[in-house]
């Protein structure tokens, strides 16, 4: 069995780094970004939206995590407002947090956005001031870290925890998520039915009803969802049931 699991082990590094040197040399700067048709079109949807996206990140980095970002557009809005969290010019005294830069759910840098969250209806308006005032509340502003974080992840994550009502079940390829604000070892999962230990993002355990049962070793996840059932894996996400 030890020696089954070392094959495996050593079998899924030599493919991630196959996967990482390809990506690499990809022009990942000349990948499509317009629109992917899945944000309902604002001047025919008077309800109010919520929504989260997840693409591959840009080049190497894409075989190992998801980029993530949400979307809101108010009751009677004529346009979205996308929200997302960009290393690209944080050094430089740039905001982390960055607002309107491309469309509610353009590709990535080449890579089809995955809506991982579609809220919609009245009840939706309510929650649109909460998920406002928690990026407001977003304590990592002007810091960026690829690894374990805080990234685009921990971001799309502290807004879940504070709005536990969108029962946001990030995947286990969304690196980052796991960053507890300010260093508090122990939280609620993102999706806010069910507790989570983390140290740093680098190692924990958590359990919840939209999670399962997830392990973090490194900053990758591994894990059983219980209620849609599935593998939750590093690298390849969800593999079993689709999440609905």
């Amino acid at each position: 069995m030890r020696r089954a699991l070392a094959l495996l082990l050593v079998l899924a590094t030599v493919v991630t780094g196959c996967a990482a040197l390809e990506r690499s040399r990809e022009r990942w700067w000349e990948g499509r970004r317009d629109a992917s048709g899945q944000a309902p079109d604002p001047a025919a949807t008077p309800d109010a939206v919520i929504q989260v996206y997840g693409a591959r990140a840009a080049g190497w980095r894409g075989v190992f995590a998801l980029h993530t970002w949400i979307v809101l557009k108010p009751a009677g809005a004529r346009a979205y407002i996308r929200y997302e969290v960009i290393g690209w010019g944080v050094d430089r005294g740039l905001e982390a947090v960055r607002v309107n830069r491309t469309g509610p759910d353009n590709y990535w840098f080449g890579a089809a956005p995955e809506l991982l969250l579609d809220r919609r209806g009245p009840e939706v308006e309510r929650l649109i001031g909460r998920v406002r005032a928690a990026i407001a509340g977003y304590p990592y502003r002007a810091a960026y870290r690829t690894w374990p974080g805080p990234n685009s992840n921990t971001f799309v994550a502290h807004v879940a925890r504070s709005v536990p009502e969108l029962g946001l079940d990030l995947p286990p390829t969304a690196i980052g998520k796991d960053w507890m604000a300010n260093g508090v070892p122990l939280g609620t999962t993102p999706s806010g039915t069910g507790v989570q230990l983390s140290i740093l993002g680098v190692a924990g355990v958590l359990a919840g009803v939209e999670e399962g049962i997830e392990v973090n070793l490194l900053g990758l996840s591994f894990g059983v969802d219980v209620k849609e059932p599935a593998l939750r894996l590093p690298f390849v996400g969800r593999l079993g049931v689709p999440s609905r």
